[in-house]
């Protein structure tokens, strides 16, 4: 943890122009800087540093923000990684808060396995062109790779000895735990410790901060027997899920075009960042993970899958698309021609035809599927049946439920059907899916409970059978006025509220609130908190992860899959009906949903104090027979004024 002291004197350092400049060539005019934009193409500069107020704005764009959320931003860093960024530039010294034996410990022999596997990524390139006569070197030529290129991406060769890594490791001081720790080395049945790459051509990769954390290695033997690809086996500093192949070269341009390209192997990443196409990662050679869905995640929204046009590519496109559509990106799927792959694809053709070819054969993945599964299907009408299902199960993983609408709708149109019946389908699949989803974390979270000695087997209703209905309400009466409230914030809480000129709301634009925050202002200037507690819970949480940047999305994840079991069934009773899709709500979701809001949010707001002061005047009612006279006379004061109060409030409602 980095002190608050240590914070300030760094951002009270860090001079926006200096840090800005360090990336973007800057021309200054007048008291500010002007440059083309780092985070999206453009010709003409619309992107301004100003020194005065130590920010940057982009006006294409629309990124603003300081000198740490630049690097933030451009870098894909923490907060705290900016902040260690910035500190070092300043020649500031960050004392962080004592480790333990036990942290020093980890983080030393973390650092000490990345140390181990960059001296490995270095003798490998060392022999590249001297081992075993030169043999890597020539065949990264005949895939038509350039020095230059080779170099860039550390390619390399391990010679054939099985113990000629091990032995140049050992002569340069590196202990033998930490070869065999990063799986660079193992050792056998008979005790003795080997290398485990050997007469291959190797590929290091890298982590998103370029570090070498594990390699590939290509055999060039023709021998069925012997495996094509060796990988590293996942170790401390290298989980196979979590990487993407190219990421370390490719996340600046991801970030500056806004699309990733996806492609299956180490040499089509390559070739394509030779050719010009710099945007483009490999998922290993694995099926592609969320975790790595979620590195994408970090640079961009977009992603296009380039796969093989063989079986084998379609059926890994297919794959790919439901998992990237169920996590919130936009996914356009590219087959290139039988035979092909991008590595291939590239070198018979020129940059400009690539590039013409990706965006002429960019099809989204209702075409895409519609394309491969009816050509399947033929003039077949139960396949025809099953293939639409199919597609419509796809659209229902899109968590967007405008985006989920919008091609539900596209389907419809091209298969020449109902919308109903497609939305029908579309929340059929979606409450089957969040059921199967909550009842999944539900067993996890059961599993750790007794595993951890916490759980209670002779418990009425354990946590794996908790449902909305069991959370306790202290205060009924005001229960439907609070979750209400709170159904507004949990689902549209980001959401502006965009009031018109003549509401007694309307504030300029650049002061406009969400709905979060509207609803939180008006509750805490009445100084009025939720009276159920299960409801005040979910309102805490919510806003303790909305100060925390999170998207609205994230929150409602969080919220599902809270550790507090009233928090998390509120959550679920709150979304889960809002999540399934219905042609009343596409048609709101497309032409009204701002509009309910501005109308309904405040009229909530209006409900809720309506209904406090009938439960307060009933309190004054209970409390009036048994008073003394003088209390009494107090009390009727009171309930005249709560009465005068609620006659406002329910005219503004229309109900008088």
């Amino acid at each position: 943890m980095i002190p608050r002291e240590t914070v300030d004197r760094i951002l009270d350092s860090a001079r926006i122009e200096d840090v800005v400049g360090d990336f973007v060539s800057l021309k200054r005019q007048g008291a500010n800087f002007i440059a083309c934009c780092p985070f999206h193409n453009e010709k003409t500069p619309s992107f301004y540093v100003s020194p005065a107020k130590g920010i940057f704005k982009c006006f294409g764009c629309g990124k603003s923000g300081t000198a740490v959320g630049f690097v933030m931003e451009h870098e894909s860093m923490s907060y705290v990684d900016a902040l260690k960024y910035l500190a070092k530039k300043y020649h500031i010294e960050i004392v962080e808060k004592e480790e333990t034996a036990e942290e020093i410990a980890q983080r030393q022999h973390g650092e000490s396995l990345l140390l181990v596997s960059e001296f490995a990524a270095g003798f490998f390139r060392d022999s590249l062109r001297t081992a075993d006569n030169g043999v890597g070197y020539a065949y990264f030529k005949t895939r038509g790779l350039e020095d230059e290129t080779i170099e860039k991406f550390g390619l390399g060769w391990a010679p054939s000895g099985r113990t000629t890594l091990l032995s140049a490791a050992r002569k340069a001081g590196y202990k033998e735990e930490f070869l065999i720790d990063t799986g660079l080395c193992y050792r056998r049945d008979d005790g003795q410790v080997i290398d485990r790459f050997y007469d291959r051509a190797m590929f290091p990769i890298h982590s998103p901060g370029g570090r070498v954390i594990a390699f590939g290695g290509r055999t060039l033997r023709s021998d069925k027997t012997v495996a094509k690809y060796v990988n590293s086996p996942e170790t401390e500093i290298y989980v196979k899920s979590r990487s993407l192949y190219g990421i370390w070269f490719a996340r600046g341009e991801i970030v500056r075009q806004d699309k990733c390209i996806l492609v299956e192997g180490y040499l089509d990443v390559i070739s394509m960042y030779q050719f010009g196409i710099h945007n483009v990662v490999a998922s290993s050679g694995t099926s592609l993970t969320v975790e790595q869905i979620h590195l994408i995640r970090k640079y961009t929204s977009n992603v296009t899958i380039i796969y093989d046009g063989d079986p084998a590519g379609i059926k890994a496109a297919l794959r790919g698309i439901g998992l990237v559509l169920k996590e919130g990106l936009n996914v356009k799927v590219i087959l290139l021609p039988d035979g092909d792959d991008p590595d291939s694809f590239s070198r018979k053709h020129t940059l400009d035809e690539v590039r013409n070819f990706i965006e002429a054969h960019e099809q989204d993945f209702i075409s895409f599927k519609s394309d491969i599964l009816l050509a399947e299907a033929g003039s077949d009408p139960l396949k025809k049946a099953n293939f639409i299902n199919d597609i419509a199960d796809t659209v229902a993983m899109i968590p967007d439920p405008v985006k989920r609408s919008v091609y539900a709708e596209m389907c419809a149109e091209r298969f020449n059907i109902s919308s109903n019946i497609l939305f029908d389908r579309i929340r059929s699949t979606r409450r089957d899916m969040f059921a199967a989803e909550k009842k999944q974390e539900e067993s996890r979270k059961l599993r750790e409970e007794i595993a951890s000695g916490t759980g209670n087997n002779t418990a009425g209703t354990s946590f794996a059978t908790r449902s909305s209905e069991t959370v306790k309400l202290e205060s009924p009466a005001l229960a439907p006025c609070e979750k209400e409230l709170l159904g507004f914030i949990v689902e549209h809480g980001r959401s502006l509220l965009e009031f018109d000129r003549d509401s007694e709301f309307y504030v300029p634009d650049s002061e406009q609130d969400t709905v979060a925050e509207f609803i939180d202002g008006a509750l805490t200037a009445d100084g009025v908190v939720f009276s159920n507690s299960a409801y005040r819970k979910v309102y805490e949480e919510y806003f303790t992860l909305y100060d925390q940047g999170l998207t609205q999305e994230q929150i409602q994840s969080r919220l599902m899959n809270s550790e507090d079991s009233d928090i998390a069934a509120v959550a679920a009773d709150l979304l889960v009906d809002k999540y399934l899709l219905t042609v009343d709500n596409y048609r709101n979701s497309l032409t009204s949903v701002a509009t309910q809001l501005i109308i309904f949010v405040p009229k909530s707001l209006l409900a809720y104090q309506s209904r406090r002061l009938d439960e307060m005047l009933k309190d004054l009612s209970r409390e009036l027979p048994s008073a003394e006279p003088d209390g009494q006379a107090g009390i009727l004061e009171k309930m005249n004024a709560l009465n005068k109060a609620r006659t406002v409030i329910n005219r503004k409602l229309g109900r008088v």
